[in-house]
């Protein structure tokens, strides 16, 4: 009998390729989240211009419309009990061997203090060359923390006089020959997030660089809409990983120039030239993590953060706690008959709010 982490490593190392681009209309190319039921349910998270979470709104205070068409909101509540699924996908690929510490203590206070034991579930992944799941679903603590022990970077590469170094050569992955931050995603999404209900959120924790996955961006941000899971991308980037010195992509960790949703500098990390596998996706998958990583929140409904000096790791944690439990949940029964796409926007009417909620589904 195999283990579902027996399945998931099997499914990992045979990605369908033929299966996943199946998936993508041509005519539709960005796909969004899909749902076979007419009554569609929003989870939003509503920020002032300080970045604050709102929580006092009611129900009146929101517009909510389908492929522009106004949708009346007929389920409404705050801080929703819904059950919670928590997904941590953590890279272990060489360029985070330095801040893997703090962020293994970091991860484990936030699902000690965010978990729920009776009603709320978490899983544990890294990925570096490969994606494994070191935890499956589970309420347990104990478990939890016990996989998070095992996260380990890849051992340091030897040069030709056998000397070794910590950091990833330029152009590469890591120590084990590249980094599969999509895959990672897609695997989470479509192997675990897809068949739980309630309120779905993956904790992404990279510098965002991919340079060994086997689908493209496109089709992990997809995976990740059909499964209805936000994803709170957190980078954590270490510039001596990269060679040093200014020109990479924002700087993370304790390193200046982080920054709150959308902040931070972002630029191409020094030594380019993508290295690893070729990519099925196109374009230069080193180019800049944080912009790869502010796409992955945004088209899903989930948040970007980046480690800095005065962002630490336990802030940002604090920060996605706060928003997970002053969620609004939205719900309406959709007027369109038939399946395809339809695009969603919610607003809120009160001035100078932002409201962060995933921006469409797919009908059945």
């Amino acid at each position: 009998m195999y283990s579902r982490r027996d399945l998931f490593r099997l499914a990992a190392a045979s990605l369908p390729l033929s299966r996943l681009y199946a998936w993508q209309d041509p005519d539709q190319p960005d796909v969004k989240f899909s749902s076979n039921v007419n009554v569609v349910n929003v989870f939003a998270t509503v920020h002032d211009k300080q970045g604050k979470v709102v929580k006092n709104l009611i129900k009146d205070d929101f517009t909510l419309d389908e492929d522009g068409r106004p949708q009346v909101i007929r389920y409404f509540s705050r801080q929703s009990d819904l059950p919670l699924t928590l997904g941590l996908l953590i890279d272990t690929s060489g360029s985070q061997r330095r801040v893997l510490e703090p962020e293994r203590r970091a991860s484990y206070k936030f699902l000690e203090q965010v978990l729920r034991e009776d009603r709320d579930k978490a899983f544990v992944i890294h990925f570096d060359r490969e994606v494994e799941l070191l935890q499956d679903l589970t309420s347990s603590r104990r478990d939890l923390e016990r996989a998070l022990t095992d996260l380990e970077a890849p051992g340091p590469q030897l040069n030709r006089r056998g000397q070794g170094s910590p950091y990833p050569q330029r152009g590469g992955g890591g120590g084990r020959g590249g980094t599969t931050l999509y895959d990672s995603v897609l695997l989470a999404s479509d192997e675990i997030m897809r068949k739980q209900q309630g309120r779905k959120a993956l904790i992404l924790l990279t510098d965002g660089v991919d340079n060994g996955s086997k689908v493209p961006l496109s089709n992990a941000i997809e995976s990740a809409q059909r499964a209805d899971a936000l994803v709170y991308s957190i980078r954590f980037y270490d510039p001596q990983a990269y060679g040093g010195g200014r020109g990479g992509g924002g700087y993370g960790g304790p390193f200046p120039g982080g920054g709150r949703r959308n902040g931070g500098y972002g630029g191409p990390f020094p030594g380019g030239g993508g290295g690893g596998r070729p990519n099925p996706g196109g374009g230069n998958r080193t180019a800049d993590g944080k912009k790869v990583l502010e796409r992955i929140s945004e088209e899903t409904g989930g948040g970007y953060d980046e480690v800095s000096g005065n962002e630490t790791l336990d802030k940002i944690y604090a920060r996605i706690e706060d928003e997970l439990r002053s969620q609004y949940s939205l719900g309406y029964t959709t007027d369109q008959p038939g399946s395809g796409y339809r695009a969603i926007h919610v607003t809120v009417k009160v001035k100078n709010l932002a409201v962060q909620a995933r921006q469409g589904y797919y009908a059945k």
